[in-house]
């Protein structure tokens, strides 16, 4: 099993969460984004760079990724096509895609995209907060423990 991120969008203090879980629990962290980031040193942490592009790292993430990987990402069409590889996926916020949830969330992400794109104003999602913060760290420790056992 091993972690990957999609990493351009993903908040910082989510990446350090990350960092600290990987080497705890000794799993492959896996960063992908079109631009170079900065990752503490460390055996289980590993950047992919890939060209710039929209969905690019998505791409690159959902070619490689195995059943029973995790992947961080708030992004739903992406987190569908894991869940359909029989992977995890887990958004900043510290909620679980499923195959029960992702169908409802992708149709909701088109529903607004197609509001958006006849001018209505929907506004974005909320400011990160703590407990979102607070939620992803939980969220990430049990799924780790389970996968010890």
């Amino acid at each position: 099993m091993q972690i990957w991120v999609d990493a351009d969008a993903c908040p910082g203090v989510i990446k350090d969460i990350l960092y600290r879980a990987a080497d705890r629990a000794q799993v492959n962290l896996i960063l992908v984004a079109n631009k170079a980031l900065r990752t503490p040193a460390s055996p289980r942490i590993r950047i992919v760079q890939v060209a710039q592009g929209a969905d690019v790292a998505d791409k690159h993430i959902e070619n490689a990724i195995e059943a029973g990987d995790l992947v961080i990402t708030a992004d739903v069409p992406l987190a569908a096509a894991v869940v359909e590889k029989d992977a995890f996926a887990l958004n900043p916020r510290g909620e679980f895609y499923s195959r029960e949830n992702v169908r409802e969330l992708l149709d909701l992400r088109n529903f607004i995209d197609n509001l958006r794109s006849s001018g209505v104003q929907t506004g974005g999602p909320g400011a990160f907060s703590q407990s979102d913060r607070q939620a992803f760290a939980n969220q990430l420790d049990r799924f780790l423990a389970r996968q010890k056992r």
